[in-house]
């Protein structure tokens, strides 16, 4: 809890903030309350997808189209970007700077094959006529897996972003919040994508 001094200036008291752990605490709270306005466009994304899904206008369906292997590799790579980034606020706790800095680049390293194998996937998806104009499935498949696709390259900007301002800065207590915002955004983005890969990809081949 933050302290107050009172210093007297003619008629009226005026107060002044020590500094205290309020706008930490208000960072993350308003961080938190962005998540859950990020939880409802992703569930109205599933939920128009759910309605949509089956609509093929004659064309292909994901039992078709989907590549399980390769949407499988591509779940590994997020899902080992989530333990990698575990690894890195680890690193950060014990205030090792290059091992923080090792493991972020790590992370990267895994949202970067991530994206670049998402890219492939839609590249072939529209060469081989199966673009979103297609069908409505396809329309409401590409806006949900292209939803998480730019979240996840938002993520990877962040974390560079961080990444420079460790390098510059250290590890302030400012870069820490940053951290730990950015690991909850991670996070988030990894139980999205179970859904998706659930939801979209494997019940699409049933």
């Amino acid at each position: 809890m933050s302290s107050k001094t009172l210093t007297a200036t003619g008629d009226a008291p005026v107060f002044y903030d020590d500094g205290g752990h309020h706008p930490e605490q208000s960072t993350l709270f308003g961080f938190w309350m962005y998540l859950m306005s990020d939880c409802l466009v992703f569930a109205v994304l599933f939920a128009t997808y759910a309605v949509l899904g089956r609509s093929y206008a004659a064309g292909p369906s994901g039992a078709d189209l989907f590549e399980l292997p390769l949407v499988a590799v591509n779940t590994g790579l997020l899902l080992l970007s989530s333990i990698t980034y575990g690894f890195a606020m680890i690193s950060m706790q014990h205030g090792r700077q290059k091992h923080l800095l090792a493991w972020l680049a790590v992370t990267l390293l895994f949202g970067l094959g991530f994206l670049s194998i998402e890219l492939f996937e839609f590249t072939s998806l529209i060469h081989e006529g199966a673009g979103p104009s297609r069908s409505a499935f396809l329309s409401s498949f590409f806006t949900l897996v292209g939803t998480h696709g730019l979240h996840v390259t938002f993520g990877s900007i962040w974390l560079v972003t961080l990444m420079v301002q460790v390098t510059r800065f250290g590890l302030t207590r400012e870069n820490k919040r940053r951290l730990v915002c950015l690991s909850m955004f991670w996070h988030f983005l990894d139980v999205v994508w179970i859904g998706v890969f659930t939801f979209v990809y494997l019940m699409g081949t049933l």
